[in-house]
């Protein structure tokens, strides 16, 4: 895509959703850091069904620990991969306790040094938390990015870096949020929902569904 059709792109995404929103529920900067781990391999429903009544009482690294894994284990068990995902939030939340002050650190590599914590989870929690104009790359993002030609790469480190060189500096405190959202409700991986798309005319994706005239 040439540098006009990106503003472009941003601009109408920006019209539609001026203020875009994670859709994982969290009421702090330690409980945005849970959830995120949580959602590895899982739906961001999925996992507020399971941690809105949590975050209820257990909203500190403190109280994680005082309910300890067993109980937490028993919390989460609806969400993929809960047995291991809980055994990270217990020990991130250990090292929260000793090293930070109880704390969620406003330091990638701080947060990356965290158990189940890697790029994705530190860039939503940099951007989100601490309003850092980070771009997290998931599936829908990195799909999304492929398939409009916006940053096309084979990682995604390399579509992350590669949103970083073209997004424009007035779009990229949201701009994951609005591919995300797009990704996940209009561009999908096996139906993309083209014919309700605000950026169709943008899209030169070979996958592309023209709707019948």
């Amino acid at each position: 895509m040439s540098a006009a059709e990106i503003e472009e792109l941003f601009a109408i995404f920006k019209a539609a959703n001026p203020e875009p929103r994670g859709e994982l529920h969290a009421v702090n900067p330690y409980t945005l850091l849970v959830a995120v781990t949580l959602s590895a391999q899982a739906t961001d429903a999925g996992v507020n069904k399971a941690t809105r009544p949590l975050f209820e009482t257990v909203d500190t690294p403190q109280k994680m620990l005082a309910l300890g894994e067993d109980r937490l284990r028993e919390a989460i068990k609806t969400i993929g991969l809960y047995r291991n995902k809980a055994k990270n939030v217990i020990a991130l939340s250990d090292i929260l306790v000793r090293e930070h002050g109880g704390e969620v650190p406003h330091d990638r590599a701080a947060l990356e040094a965290l158990p189940g914590v890697g790029r994705k989870t530190a860039n939503v929690v940099l951007n989100i938390a601490f309003g850092e104009p980070t771009i997290a790359v998931d599936t829908h993002v990195f799909r999304v990015a492929n398939r409009l030609g916006l940053a096309p790469g084979r990682t995604p480190i390399e579509v992350e870096l590669g949103l970083e060189k073209v997004v424009p500096k007035a779009y990229r405190q949201h701009a994951h949020h609005w591919l995300i959202l797009h990704g996940r409700y209009v561009c999908k991986a096996r139906r993309p929902e083209c014919g309700r798309c605000i950026v169709a005319d943008l899209c030169r994706s070979p996958e592309k569904r023209v709707p019948m005239m």
